[in-house]
Parts: C-alpha cells; structure tokens; sequence
C-alpha cells in the first residue's frame, strides 16, 4: 500500500472510493494546514519547472493558484485583496511584462 503523507484536494479521497479503494485521511488542525499548503505550494512550483511544454505549464500554474487561493484564506483574506496588491505593486514598481534584467548598479 502506498504511502503520501501529503495535502491533497478535498474530492480525491471520494474519487478514489470510486475505483474501489480506500484512503486513509485525517483532518490537518490549523497550523499542519498551513504547513503543508507551504510545502504543497513548493511541490507544484517544482512542477511547473520541470514542465516541458505550454499545457503541463498551465496545469501546474492553475495547481499554484488553487494554492494561493487557500493561502490568501488562511491569511484572513481572499484572492481579491491578493489581486489589489498586485495591481498596486505593479502600478508603483511595474511588472515583469518588459523582460528587464538588471546586472548590477553603479
């Protein structure tokens, strides 16, 4: 029996019931929670990495932001104030859309 010992999403353990097996789960208490949406958070960011190709990419960058979805919520907020942080970083220090590199400072 294979062991994961990680955080999944909340519909797998039903889908798994559903090819005949079961899943042995337990409910995170607040600060495992976190820990482990941290630690997934990495984890599909390795994903999104090692992707070779523009849908694997995509995949794993809607995986990140289910991730950041939950984070924003267990940091009292939600996506909107996440999007409004963004959009004043970018107003006050601009995006990435450019592609600047900086090499050094003078």
């Amino acid at each position: 029996m294979p062991t994961y010992n990680k955080l999944i999403r909340d519909k797998i353990p039903a889908i798994i019931k559903m090819t005949g097996k079961n899943a042995n789960t337990t409910i995170l208490s607040d600060d495992d929670y976190v820990k482990e949406l941290k630690k997934k958070t990495k984890e599909e960011l390795q994903e999104y990495l090692e992707a070779d190709n523009d849908q694997d990419a995509l995949e794993e960058l809607a995986d990140l932001l289910e991730l950041i979805h939950s984070l924003a919520t267990v940091h009292g907020s939600g996506i909107k104030e996440v999007e409004k942080i963004r959009e004043q970083k970018a107003d006050q220090r601009g995006g990435f859309k450019e592609k600047v590199f900086l090499t050094d400072v003078e």
